[in-house]
């Protein structure tokens, strides 16, 4: 896909989902770190369901050191994974604290030397908390789209990124990032994808072939 198509691709996708924004509630940087975490392999729903008693809970981050795992497990639980989630949420807690002052990092090669925080979580991260956009946070979605429409052959989510990251010019990257998911929850369903009434399927290899 040349870069005059990426450009057009975008522009439907914002007419098409207008609302696209992040689904996870937080208010504080690192709520939405927790809350990245919760989402994996669980859906945004249940984790927005889960996170206001965790929240109230744990007001800061010294409360995520100091709350006991065995609770902590308790109040996760619904989103599956939930002893590794809550240790992986303890230990990052702890290096927030103290490699980084109490401040969650705003760059890539800080946030993935915390504790269950890959590279697609550090790009939601730095998309959602600071409103930086130097990647695409390749999830099922975005990966399955990628794959349909021929944007990228690959199957690792960081080599699917390099390809994404070549095609679309870097001032679309934080439209990218919400469009994907929104556009694989509604339209380009995994299990049935609704080819017909895709507004982008001129695109699409997988359509047109």
């Amino acid at each position: 896909m040349n870069k005059k198509d990426a450009v057009e691709l975008v522009k439907i996708l914002k007419q098409t989902y207008p609302d696209a924004t992040c689904s996870l509630d937080f208010k504080k940087p690192f709520e939405m770190v927790v809350a990245v975490m919760l989402s994996a392999q669980c859906t945004d729903e249940r984790v927005n369901l889960t996170t206001p008693t965790l929240f109230k809970r744990c007001p800061n981050i010294e409360d995520y050191v100091n709350i006991d795992i065995k609770e902590l497990e308790d109040i996760i639980h619904p989103c599956g994974f939930f002893k590794n989630k809550a240790k992986n949420i303890k230990l990052c807690a702890k290096q927030v604290l103290e490699n980084f002052n109490g401040v969650v990092p705003n760059n890539m090669d800080d946030l993935l030397t915390l504790a269950g925080v890959g590279r697609k979580s550090a790009n939601v991260i730095l998309l959602e908390v600071y409103g930086i956009a130097n990647g695409i946070a390749v999830d099922t979605h975005a990966k399955r789209i990628s794959n349909l429409m021929g944007l990228s052959k690959e199957s690792d989510p960081s080599k699917i990124e390099q390809d994404l990251v070549k095609i679309f010019p870097k001032e679309t990257l934080k439209d990218i990032n919400h469009l994907f998911v929104w556009h694989g929850r509604n339209t380009c369903i995994a299990r049935k994808p609704k080819c017909d009434i895709c507004t982008v399927n001129k695109f699409c290899k997988f359509y047109n072939n």
